[in-house]
Order: structure tokens, then sequence, then C-alpha cells
């Protein structure tokens, strides 16, 4: 049999309403115009004093029949003996939906019920209160769910492409078993399992059939679903609405970048990667891909509505951080230049220690992804006693993926820096170089916002010469990696209050441990020692997301003045515990952070001792992302350093 849930209101709730209605039956012209005084709050016709455990207590007042006609106005003796009488078993039954199913039950009705029935009976009203109800509850042992069995009927029952859907249905199903058994866990678990179903090739399955097998004497519920998958289904022609300020041809392909092909199985995780794919690409505003039913065929057609992003954007900002002080900022975008329709972003930033000019071209996507780039950039930065003045030109192409992007590019580079303590260039030329680069990132976090496991890797590899009076070729190298583990047991799941599901996903859950984030970076410039390569190829590491403790670039091959150069080689190794401090059954609001950070840089590999910075820091999870403000303490310097880090990006 299929457990209860709560009932719906007994017929006499239709008569309750329009007896509690402070509306009149009829009205005269002169009634109409006469001011009436406010009806005063009702009061209560009887009390509740509920003898239950906590655990069931709050719901059966919340969710009971007899609740509900406690402020009835013109509820008689008579009437609530006829309630008295029903509240048995419909309490059983609230008590069924949380899986007890042999309870004791005592509903005992105000002392002088009878003698006030009589009176009410005698004087046709009676307008004292009514007593009290006492209701005592023993719900006995809560069912366990023996076993849960999905069936499948239809094409997913035996078409080979589908054997991983099935087994991921009657995974997720069978995480109930063992718990106790809830009507809301059940409902939850039909409703995950047709949303597994439908979200891939089979958009018009079904719920066919559900049953839970209680069998009280042994306290165990057996549970079976049966879903109808229906036929599969296909991606249709895809329809684009909106596109007029752009190439329509634009939309189609970074809509068929996402895998919504005509032709490819329908996939509801595909659409909504599309769907993002065509707001990152910043053309437009908002972006909807949905399929339209069909009756005819397998085929869905694919619809795209768009909203445009105006053709040139203009953004003023004013911002701060910790490493950089005050920080204004312009940025124009035109995303359509006329003549060759690529985007162009240009950016002016000026901060305490950096000033930036920078300008990037892009193209629109190809059929296969990749976009030609091209760029320049005017950079100043002051470390210490040392300015350094850099430009930099890049061309090239690349693909943005949806879990990795790559890249490859010629990219020319020179470099000066200038002492304000010696009021001399480091060098008697600027130094330049002409590389050829590579670069791959691959990401696979759970949220691509805040994430709780996952983990991301990033590469660059580049090869070239340096210029001048001296050409020597070298290489450079650089890699990055992230990883998150989640602590603790996430099974089985944290109790809800009854009435309400448990969240049963094991891969969503989220413990009061929290989790570590591990991260590890490396870089090694390899050339003859008098190759004069630019500062700006080397390595400097240290501040809010790099080494904490230590000033922004405040880690490198310290000189005999004291001020810091960048090195050939560079090591940042840094663990991170973050923890819910409230609402540890879930995603919680606020974290505490406990981390140790270490870097190093150095000409030569074995000259790399890393400097160490610990600390402690609170962390707001944002719906934009984290806000982590860090107390971090540097060994070296015996200094403690306040940081603020705003965002997660790999």
């Amino acid at each position: 049999m299929e457990t209860p849930v709560a009932p719906a209101a007994s017929a006499l709730q239709d008569a309750v309403d329009a007896a509690d209605s402070d509306a009149p039956a009829a009205s005269t012209p002169r009634d109409r115009n006469t001011s009436r005084t406010p009806r005063p709050p009702a009061e209560p016709r009887f009390e509740i004093d509920m003898q239950a455990p906590d655990e069931v207590g709050e719901f059966l007042l919340r969710h009971m029949e007899l609740q509900r006609f406690r402020l009835l106005r013109n509820l008689d003796a008579n009437e609530l003996a006829r309630l008295l009488a029903a509240a048995p078993a419909n309490l059983r039954e609230l008590l069924a939906t949380l899986g007890y199913f042999s309870p004791v039950v005592d509903v005992v009705g105000p002392p002088a019920l009878a003698e006030a029935a009589d009176a009410a009976t005698g004087n046709g009203n009676n307008s004292r209160p009514l007593g009290t109800v006492t209701i005592r509850i023993s719900p006995g042992p809560v069912t366990q769910v023996a076993s849960v069995n999905v069936s499948f009927v239809g094409d997913i029952a035996t078409a080979p492409e589908a054997s991983e859907q099935r087994d991921t249905i009657q995974r997720e199903a069978q995480v109930m078993q063992g718990l106790p058994f809830s009507q809301s866990d059940w409902d939850r678990t039909k409703d995950a399992a047709l949303r597994a179903l439908i979200a891939k090739r089979y958009p018009a399955g079904r719920v066919q059939n559900s049953l839970a097998d209680i069998d009280a004497d042994k306290r165990q519920a057996n549970l079976y679903i049966e879903l109808d998958s229906g036929r599969a289904f296909q991606m249709g022609e895809v329809v684009v609405e909106g596109a007029e300020r752009y190439d329509k041809t634009t939309v189609e392909r970074l809509v068929r970048l996402s895998g919504v092909v005509p032709g490819s199985d329908y996939d509801l995780a595909q659409l909504q990667a599309a769907q993002q794919r065509l707001i990152d690409s910043g053309y437009y505003d908002s972006a909807f891909v949905f399929v339209e039913p069909s009756l005819d065929g397998a085929s869905l057609p694919v619809k795209v509505q768009l909203r445009e992003s105006q053709r040139q954007k203009l953004v003023l900002g004013v911002g701060g951080s910790t490493d950089s002080g005050a920080r204004l900022s312009v940025e124009h975008t035109h995303h359509s230049v006329p003549g060759i329709g690529w985007r162009a972003v240009s950016a002016l930033k000026i901060e305490r220690v950096n000033q930036l000019a920078s300008t990037d071209w892009s193209s629109p996507p190809s059929n296969d992804g990749w976009r030609w780039i091209a760029g320049g950039r005017l950079l100043q930065e002051q470390d210490d006693f040392n300015i350094t003045t850099s430009q930099r030109l890049r061309a090239g192409q690349s693909q943005d993926g949806v879990e990795y992007d790559r890249s490859f590019y010629l990219q020319y580079d020179r470099a000066s820096v200038f002492n304000e303590a010696t009021q001399t260039l480091r060098t008697a030329e600027a130094n330049s170089s002409v590389t050829a680069n590579y670069a791959w990132t691959r990401r696979r976090f759970d949220d691509p916002i805040s994430p709780n496991s996952g983990h991301g890797l990033a590469v660059e590899l580049g090869v070239g010469y340096t210029l001048g009076t001296t050409r020597l070729p070298f290489s450079r190298t650089q890699a990055r990696w992230l990883g998150y583990w989640p602590l603790g047991d996430r099974s089985p799941p944290p109790e809800a209050k009854p009435g309400e599901a448990r969240v049963t996903s094991a891969t969503r859950n989220r413990t009061d441990l929290g989790r570590l984030a591990l991260r590890l970076e490396g870089g090694a410039v390899v050339a003859k020692r008098n190759a004069a390569i630019p500062d700006t190829q080397l390595f400097l590491t240290g501040g809010d997301a790099t080494v904490r403790g230590y000033g922004l670039r405040d880690i490198g091959v310290r000189q005999p003045d004291g001020s810091v150069l960048p090195g050939r080689y560079k090591g940042v190794v840094s663990l991170e515990w973050q923890r819910p401090i409230f609402n540890a059954n879930g995603r919680s609001p606020v974290e505490s952070v406990l981390f140790i950070d270490g870097g190093a840089v150095a000409n030569r590999a074995g000259d790399l001792k890393p400097l160490w910075g610990v600390g402690t820091g609170v962390r707001y999870n944002s719906p934009v992302g984290p806000l982590q403000l860090d107390l971090a303490y540097g060994l070296e310097t015996k200094r403690l350093r306040l940081h603020l880090n705003v965002g997660f990006t790999f």
C-alpha cells in the first residue's frame, strides 16, 4: 500500500470558512452608510495539551485536523465531541507519514465537555471556552527502509546507451535504504528519480507506478518505483530569436560547441551549458535555451531567445585591496569593431603600486570554437625601491571549452627596472624577448562559484629567444593545481525536521567538518646564466592570493640593499581548512578558515627556501563567490598582516 499523506481538510472546513467570515449575508443602503466596529480577534474555543516526543509533537500540532477549528467562533461542545472522535485516526495518518505505523494514541476531551454539550443543546449557544484537549502520543518504533527497487519500461529498459542512466537512477534511489521511512523522503526520492529520467533522452518520461509496502510487524518498508521512459528524443534544428546586432551564426556555433547538435540525444545539461556559454560570451545580457514540445517524430526543435548587449559599454570602477591600495579603473568594450567584427576590450587601472593600460582583441569563434586573439599592455609596478616598466604584445588563438581552455600565441616582452634609492637602471638597456607559448587549463569543480570538491590544473609552456646585443634561447614553464576534499562521512544524510525531506544526495551534502583546500604552484625558466631575460618573464610571489603573511610580490631574490628582484624558479604551497560556523548540515554562509602558506623564489633550484605564513580568517559564501578576510603571521618577518580576497577564480 502507498503510505497516506497528510489528509486534506474535511467538508466541515467549508462551513468553518463561511461561519467565520465577517462579511454580512445581506445589506441595505442604510447598512452600507453606517460605520462598523471591527470584530476583535477570535479567542480559542479550546486548548491543546500535546504530550508527545519532540520529534513528532511539533509536526502533529502543525498539521492535525483538530488545530484548524480552535478559533471557530461558533464551535460548540457537540461539534468538538465529533472532532475528538475523529482525531485519533487523523493523528495515526500523520504519524504514518513519519514512519510510525504502530503508535498508541489517546485523545481526552475537557472534563466538563458532556455538561457543556447539554448546556449548548438547551440554550442554543455557549460562548464560554470549552476547556483543554489532552493528546498523549507514544509513537513506537520507527519503520526502516529495507529495500528500494526501481524498474523501467519503455526505451530505457533495453537501450544499451541508457545503461549508465539506469545505474545512476537506481544508485540515487537506494540512498534511502537503511534510513527511517518518511513520506516526505519517499516523495523526494520519486521526484529525484523522475528528474534524472527526464534530464536525458526521455523528456516525456513519467512515474508509472509506485508502492510503499509497509510491514508493521517487522517495522520494515519495501519501496518500489516503476518508471516509463517512453521513446527517446533527439535535438532538432536550432531556432534563434533576438539576434539583431550580432551575427546569428555566432549563436548557432556557441550552441553547437556546448553539444546541442541536431540529431544528438536530448540532454538538459547541454541545454543549460549552451545557455551559460551564450551569457559568458559577453554578447548577450540574457539567454534562454529550451526545446519546443513536438508530437511528430522523435526530434525536438531547440529554441534560443536572446536579449543582446549594447554594442559598446563603458564601465567606471572604484575599489581597493590590502596589497595594492585604492584602485580607479576605466574599461571600454566594443563588441563588434566596424570592418572586422572583432571584440575590443580596453582598460586603464591606476593603483598605489600598479598602473596598467591594456587592450585585448578577439574574433568571433570559428566552427570548432577557436578564435583569434591579439593584445598589448603597458604596465608599471613598484616593489620597495624598484620600479619595473614593461610592455607586452601578444597574438595567437584561443579556445574556451566547457571543462578546459587552450591557447597558443606569440609574445613580445620588454622590461626595465629603475632603482629609486640609487637613481640608476638595473641594466644598461631594457631586456626584451620573443616567445612561442602554449597554455592549457582544465577545471573539474562541483561548483564554479564556491566549490566543495574537485580540482583544477593549469599549465603554461614557452620557448623563445632573448633580444638585444646577446641573443640566447630559453624556456619557461609554469603550472598551478588546486584541489578540494570534503571531510567527514557524508552518509547518512543529516536529520531533517519531521515532515521535511532529507538531503540524501551524497554528492551534494556538506558536512560540519568542512573541506581541505590544497594549492600548489611551480615555475622554472631554463637559460644560460648571462641570458638577459625580461623581469616580467621571471617570478615573484607573496600577497593575498599566494603567500599570506607577506606583501604583494615580497618574496623573491633578496638583494644586498634589501630590495627584492624576480628569480628563475618559484614554488608555492598552501593548505587551508574551511569549516562552517553556522548551519553545519548544509552550505554555511559563514565559515572559519585555518591555513598555512609557503613560497620561495630563487635563481637556482637548489636555493629555494620557503618562507612560511600561518593564520586564520572568516569567509562569507555570497551568491557571487566567497569573500574572505584573513589575518596572517609571517614567520620570517614576524609581523601580522591583514588580507582581503574576493571571489573564486582558477
